[in-house]
């Protein structure tokens, strides 16, 4: 007969829980229990790896410090210019520019000089806000620095990589991270299905433990990562050809994804973005130098020269004197837009008194001159180049390079015979002779990597190199077919500079390329180095001043159309702006007073001035930065009548602009708060904001707590205070859809959800269209990572009926979307005019 045991049942119940909780969690505590072994082996090795990561940091600065082409004179540090990043325009959610009050953190100034992607001209001769690379990485994004050749993106990576071997205090929480600064050429990338993605990593950093050997390396490596120590910088990305390319992206990709907490940085052309937008990346721009850092620039170049170079027995014979402060004021003037490369190429060159000319080719020639080996033909130089471009391998394999320059070798000597009577020894070997690419590699011009692969130094000296030499033959075809890479960029722009172009830019003007127009823009970026009396000329000008005009296309694009126009070196330039500045169209006259700021032209300080009776505070803003650029007493005296009697809104455009120069604009600053006029005093506090230096933060502090008028003092409270607030600019990971708080609202409001993992691409088209601008803008980062037809046209749709502030947001996401190797199809197909 059955009968019940309640105690054996309760023993049974306990034992079966117990068994089902330990198969539930088991796995989990298992982890964790490995987790915590390997934090204290980790932990272990750190403590024990004390000496060796102070051996590796030691190492790396030294390596980091010879990572420029002036390393042979002075060490980094002592010439750096400390890089800036020019960060991306912060989204003003209000629908009318009317709303804002004085409090906006959106500055006057910005609304003046449009956003350029990829370029810098506007945001550096104009000195717009830029980030440091320090404050820059405090986000958490992985960052892209962008920059066209020559703009400084290896030596931002050295720069980065010796303030953290340093521990310097400038990296605030990145401070002990431990770099790792490897160059694309170096690297092996895993196959997809190899798990071990920092092999390549290990491979590189053993090099700096030397007989110590891969195992404390990969110990070291891993450990860092593990730990989000790690600050992971890989140059040379910039120089790569899409189809080489993606596979570093798609590896950075990975790297990100499996140690999100590590630091990353990569450079990047323009012309070129896949990959890493969609991984994650923020692209930012790499300021160029203004006046005032060219200036400290030479300054410093001049002590560094007297102190180390004209002291050397060789330069006390070979060197002619010169003195310093009379070479310098030669150096400065004319070298709007030259990248920091051809700047210090020029600055070199006139010390050691071998410049060939004024050029930024110039430069570049006479550095090449330096390079290239004495007993080697220039034609050979420039055969090489011609190979790189034309085959589009900007790291290449010396075992083919040879074919190329194969006609170049010096022929084998032969052995020496002995003496008259003596038999020849059969053995006797030919006497060792350096090919072309040792001799290359030797004097310094070309760079040697692992696996047998080489690249020139500098890709600037492949294109103007390669461009001299594709003036002798008929590559047309082949250049228009390759994608956009900067090695196609540079020859086709050196190429211009030497032969008959005319029917390349034809093709070129004649390739359709809608919204972002890239084709025109390389046709002018030819100009740059064009003769003047080349045919094509005029053709390429006409294009860009009649897209200078057209008012329905974006403002962010037609800046970029007139910073080419502004660099084409035409005579008529600054003709054409002066006569933009008396047209009705405001966008036009904005635009016009930018490029007439650009060029200083003197000429065009009485019509800036008549646009002050414009009542346009984007007009006001262009004329009083041009003026103020332009720099003579009768511009400088106009913007200081605009402080003293213009509106209100126009007092305060006036003082920022005047913080742009560091001689008169800064001593009318101080004066301003000398006088009665409360509205000049609460004007110059925001001119203050903008100088940037110790002197006027602690005039801010004064004036907050002196000032007889509370509006003065408030007006500086409030500048002071929002400092103190996280800056917005600094670019931070985008969450993904399902993990987006605004978008997880939204979806709320429209009766639906979000799975993890989904694009939620409707979802974002709806709020594409929606009336609140907001989320209009919050939906564009995540629309251009799926740029399907259906999304290609809703953003075209969007650009055609929005206001301009939503225009020229969804221009740059579309011109992210075709730096990420999209060609965008007409808008005409979606029926947008």
């Amino acid at each position: 007969m059955y009968s019940f045991d309640l105690i054996s049942f309760a023993a049974g119940f306990l034992v079966a829980s117990l068994l089902w909780w330990g198969l539930r969690n088991g796995k989990s505590l298992l982890a964790q229990m490995q987790e915590k072994r390997q934090a204290r082996k980790e932990a272990a090795a750190a403590k024990s790896s004390g000496g060796l990561e102070l051996r590796y940091r030691k190492s790396l600065i030294q390596k980091a410090q010879g990572m420029h082409l002036a390393a042979p004179l002075f060490s980094l540090s002592e010439i750096i210019i400390p890089p800036r990043l020019i960060p991306l325009p912060v989204q003003n959610f209000s629908s009318e520019l009317e709303e804002e009050d004085e409090a906006s953190v959106d500055d006057p100034i910005l609304r003046a000089v449009p956003y350029t992607p990829g370029q810098s001209l506007l945001a550096t001769e104009y000195r717009l806000p830029t980030l440091t690379l320090p404050a820059a990485l405090s986000g958490g994004a992985p960052l892209a620095i962008v920059g066209e050749p020559g703009s400084g993106k290896t030596v931002a990576l050295a720069y980065l990589a010796t303030l953290a071997a340093n521990r310097s205090s400038e990296l605030g929480a990145l401070q002990d991270s431990i770099p790792f600064l490897l160059h694309v050429a170096d690297m092996v990338f895993p196959a997809e299905d190899d798990e071990d993605i920092l092999a390549p990593i290990v491979r590189e950093v053993a090099e700096h433990f030397g007989r110590l050997g891969t195992s404390r390396a990969s110990a070291f490596v891993r450990a860092a990562f593990r730990s989000g120590r790690a600050l992971f910088l890989l140059d040379g990305l910039d120089e790569l050809p899409p189809q080489q390319m993606d596979r570093a992206a798609a590896y950075l990709a990975r790297v990100y994804e499996s140690y999100p907490n590590c630091a990353i940085v990569t450079t990047a052309s323009p012309e070129y973005l896949d990959g890493l937008l969609n991984a994650g990346f923020s692209a930012l721009t790499l300021a160029g130098w203004n006046d005032s850092q060219k200036a400290a620039f030479l300054r410093r170049w001049g002590e560094l020269w007297e102190r180390y170079v004209l002291v050397e027995a060789w330069a006390q014979t070979e060197l002619v004197p010169v003195d310093s402060l009379l070479l310098n004021a030669w150096l400065l003037p004319s070298t709007m837009g030259w990248t920091p490369l051809e700047f210090t190429l020029k600055t070199w060159g006139a010390y050691a008194g071998d410049l060939r000319g004024a050029s930024p080719m110039d430069a570049l020639e006479t550095h090449l001159r330096r390079l290239a080996p004495h007993d080697l033909p220039v034609a050979a130089l420039e055969m090489l180049a011609m190979q790189v471009v034309l085959t589009a391998q900007p790291i290449f394999d010396s075992r083919r390079a040879r074919e190329w320059v194969k006609s170049f070798e010096p022929p084998e000597e032969k052995p020496l015979e002995e003496d008259e009577g003596a038999q020849k020894k059969k053995d006797a070997a030919p006497a060792p002779t350096r090919s072309v690419l040792a001799k290359m590699a030797a004097t310094g011009l070309l760079a040697s990597h692992r696996e047998n692969r080489m690249r020139f130094v500098h890709e600037a000296f492949a294109g103007l190199l390669a461009g001299r030499a594709l003036a002798g033959y008929q590559a047309d075809e082949t250049l228009l077919s390759q994608p956009f890479w900067s090695g196609k960029t540079l020859a086709m722009r050196y190429l211009a500079a030497e032969g008959e172009t005319d029917s390349l830019v034809a093709a070129l003007l004649e390739t359709p390329d809608p919204v972002v127009e890239r084709t025109l823009l390389l046709a002018a970026q030819m100009l740059r180095d064009a003769p003047r009396e080349a045919r094509w000329r005029g053709k390429v000008m006409m294009r860009l001043a009649k897209m200078l005009q057209d008012d329905k296309r974006t403002l962010r694009f037609r800046a970029m159309i007139l910073t080419e126009l502004a660099l084409s070196n035409d005579k008529g330039r600054a003709a054409l702006f002066r006569q933009f500045l008396n047209v009705a169209s405001p966008y036009q006259v904005q635009l016009a007073a930018l490029g007439s700021g650009l060029l200083r032209d003197s000429k065009a300080v009485e019509s800036l001035a008549a646009t002050f009776r414009q009542d346009n505070p984007f007009i006001w803003g262009a004329a009083c930065l041009a003026l103020v650029r332009i720099g003579t007493m009768p511009a400088l005296e106009a913007v200081a009548r605009a402080l003293l009697s213009g509106s209100e809104a126009l007092r305060r455009v006036a003082a920022e602009a005047l913080a742009n120069h560091p001689s008169e604009g800064w001593e009318t600053l101080r004066d301003a708060f000398t006088m009665d006029d409360v509205m000049v005093r609460h004007a110059a506090v925001f001119g203050l904001a903008r100088v940037g230096e110790p002197w006027a933060d602690e005039l801010l502090e004064k004036i907050q707590v002196e000032d007889k008028e509370w509006l003065v003092r408030n007006a500086a409270a409030g500048i002071l205070e929002r400092r103190e607030q996280p800056d917005e600019r600094i670019p931070r990971p985008l969450p993904p859809p399902s993990e987006s708080q605004w978008l997880l609202e939204f979806a709320a409001k429209q009766g639906m959800g979000i799975s993890p993992g989904s694009p939620a691409t409707d979802l974002l088209l709806s709020a594409l269209k929606s009336d609140d601008p907001a989320e209009v803008f919050a939906s564009l980062p995540y629309l251009r990572q799926t740029p399907s037809e259906g999304v290609l046209g809703a953003l075209y749709d969007a650009m055609e009926r929005g206001n301009i502030r939503q225009r020229e947001a969804i221009f740059l996401t579309l011109w992210e979307i075709a730096a990420s190797g999209m060609r965008l199809p007409n808008p005409t197909a979606f029926g947008v005019g």
